[in-house]
């Protein structure tokens, strides 16, 4: 039967953003941990139940029900889908948990060098606040994510995959091992008032090109990432139907690849969680039938 939270005899964790795909994933590996769960959620819809919980509906116009879902609760995890209110809806949730006693909190942020760019520049602007805070808080800041690639699903089972990413490289990382790093760090128990940052990547950096290789080893044909300039790359993603804020945040994740600004590789995922990080291959196999080609019609 769904209820609001899960019972348990340890910490009353509240996760925002739970039915995201970090969220989810962070859900299903502390819902048999000994803590009480609290999922928040923006959507209305009560059908979106996490391991057996119903998420909580929090309403960013009303910050009365910030206040309200946070009531008891000892750490707040927080994964805010990207929007042009992130930084609003981010900071309200914070200061909403300062108030009610919260005392630590675990942000998804990014990894990358200062930018003037969307996303880069709003999480940059959170963290900026939070450090003004008297909470203890973890940041995480991960790689591009490897689910970006589902975009390029239909595309690639089009023949038409491309972008503006160039030869540049990148480390994709899986959002469950974001997630995974996430539980560690909301089930520490040693100084929850400390301020850290963890910097995730996936195991080793790659091109645009060695996905495209990948994925014809996988599909067993060959795919090939076309090459675009950045303004015939944006004018066919608003071609495709995406709005321009959409498509200049796609403009920006490639334009970091290009620049190779999230080629790292850090040991981070593996320290925290004793595990080493998902290949991107892995992902791509769990995937591989959202990229096979579409099937003819039959007259």
């Amino acid at each position: 039967m769904s209820h609001e939270t899960r019972k348990g005899h340890g910490k009353r964790i509240a996760v925002a953003g739970a039915t995201g795909r970090i969220g989810a994933a962070l859900i299903a590996g502390l819902v048999d941990d000994d803590v009480d769960l609290v999922p928040l959620s923006r959507n209305t819809s009560r059908e979106h139940i996490l391991g057996g919980l119903a998420a909580t509906v929090v309403d960013f116009e009303k910050p009365h029900t910030l206040a309200k879902a946070l009531e008891g609760a000892d750490k707040l995890f927080i994964a805010h889908g990207t929007s042009a209110r992130q930084v609003e809806n981010e900071i309200a949730l914070i200061d909403a948990a300062v108030a009610s006693g919260v005392s630590h909190i675990v942000k998804v942020s990014v990894m990358g060098p200062p930018l003037r760019l969307h996303p880069f520049d709003w999480h940059r602007e959170i963290e900026a606040h939070l450090a003004t805070c008297d909470i203890g808080y973890t940041l995480l800041r991960p790689t591009t994510f490897v689910d970006t690639l589902a975009r390029a699903s239909s595309p690639v089972a089009q023949g038409s995959w491309g972008g503006s990413a160039g030869h540049g490289r990148v480390n994709l990382i899986d959002t469950r091992d974001v997630a995974d790093v996430a539980r560690v760090a909301l089930l520490e128990n040693d100084d929850v008032h400390a301020q850290r940052a963890h910097h995730l990547s996936g195991p080793a950096a790659v091109t645009m090109a060695e996905v495209a290789a990948e994925l014809s080893r996988q599909l067993g044909r060959e795919v090939v990432y076309q090459h675009r300039h950045p303004v015939a790359q944006r004018d066919l993603l608003i071609g495709s139907g995406l709005t321009g804020m959409v498509a200049d945040l796609l403009l920006g994740i490639e334009l970091l690849i290009e620049r190779s600004a999230q080629a790292e590789t850090t040991a981070t995922v593996t320290e925290l969680t004793g595990k080493p990080p998902r290949p991107f291959s892995l992902w791509i196999r769990e995937n591989i039938a959202d990229f096979q080609q579409p099937l003819r019609s039959v007259r």
